[in-house]
């Protein structure tokens, strides 16, 4: 019986030695079949999160509560790029830095998505009464998330960029894209029901980031500085501006989370408005991604806030 007892003892003190030999492999195995992508800018790293769940490791580019027009990236996080699956980017001037990097990557499975490529693009002064920015670098404006079905063309270049690189799981990433866009077709046919009822269109904004959604929505933008927030707006531009409000009895003029508000907050005080956010949703504050919000929950926000401004 003793030789029986000692021989347990030794099988287990054996397997208990041998066990600490192998490496753990339920997070190595997980590490292998996840995919790693860096998106650009928060719409692009939610809907990815949103098509790819369990099976993509999604690093947002630009942190949250930075603002994305004139954020640059280091050259850290562009090596970290470089070990990538894939990467995002929305594409048509938004991110300044996105040819530099796609450029420097030395890295030929990298897949790069353009998630604007093959969208009906608005362009400069299409969308914008007020501002032409003739100066931009820009030929586009390329706020496209901001109207539902723009975007959701945008997440399906990205389902299929993942079924390139995964395509074992293409049923998965299809399910998932099924999902979400019912979630935009059902955003979308709320905006237009909410704001075809209402009896003013002239929305008036801190910088020319909504055009897409005037143009999906039938509103007129007017904009206190172009495409880029950091734009002074001319003396004889103020003047429009301000002769604009009046005539059209605008009660609301909109800013943003993450810009300098103080421009705004003296045209409201010089016109007697009142100011309320409107969301560009280029990037949003680590606040909100904190307390669970997301693309869908703001672009509701920002629904009730037109809702309140429009209304007579």
């Amino acid at each position: 019986m003793k030789k029986i007892m000692v021989s347990i003892i030794l099988l287990s003190i054996i397997s208990l030695t041998l066990y600490g030999c192998f490496p753990e492999k339920s997070n190595s195995e997980a590490e292998k079949n996840t995919l790693t992508v860096y998106a650009s800018i928060y719409p692009l790293y939610d809907f990815t999160k949103k098509i790819g769940k369990e099976k993509v490791n999604v690093h947002l580019i630009i942190p949250a509560g930075a603002e994305p027009h004139d954020w640059e990236p280091s050259a850290k996080l562009m090596a970290k790029i470089q070990e990538a699956d894939l990467f995002i980017y929305n594409g048509l001037g938004m991110e300044s830095w996105a040819e530099r990097i796609i450029q420097a990557v030395d890295h030929p499975d990298l897949i790069v998505v353009n998630t604007s490529d093959n969208i009906e693009w608005l362009e400069l002064g299409e969308e914008d009464d007020h501002h032409h920015d003739k100066e931009s670098k820009h030929s586009y404006d390329p706020h496209l998330w901001l109207d539902p079905l723009r975007a959701m063309q945008q997440a399906e270049h990205i389902k299929n960029a993942l079924i390139e690189a995964d395509s074992k799981n293409k049923d998965f990433y299809e399910d998932n894209f099924l999902k979400l866009k019912e979630e935009f077709l059902k955003l979308d046919k709320e905006y237009q029901i909410a704001l075809s009822q209402l009896s003013k269109n002239e929305i008036v904004v801190s910088h020319a980031a909504f055009g897409y959604l005037a143009d999906r929505y039938n509103l007129r933008q007017l904009s206190v500085s172009g495409l880029s927030p950091q734009a002074e707006p001319s003396p004889n531009e103020m003047a429009n501006l301000t002769d604009f409000i009046k005539e059209h009895n605008v009660e609301y003029i909109f800013y943003e989370p993450l810009s300098n508000s103080k421009l705004i907050e003296v045209i409201a005080e010089e016109t007697g408005v009142k100011m309320l956010t409107l969301n560009p949703l280029g990037n949003i504050t680590q606040e909100d991604l904190d307390e669970g919000k997301d693309y869908f929950s703001i672009m509701r926000e920002n629904l009730e806030s037109l809702k309140k401004a429009l209304t007579e």
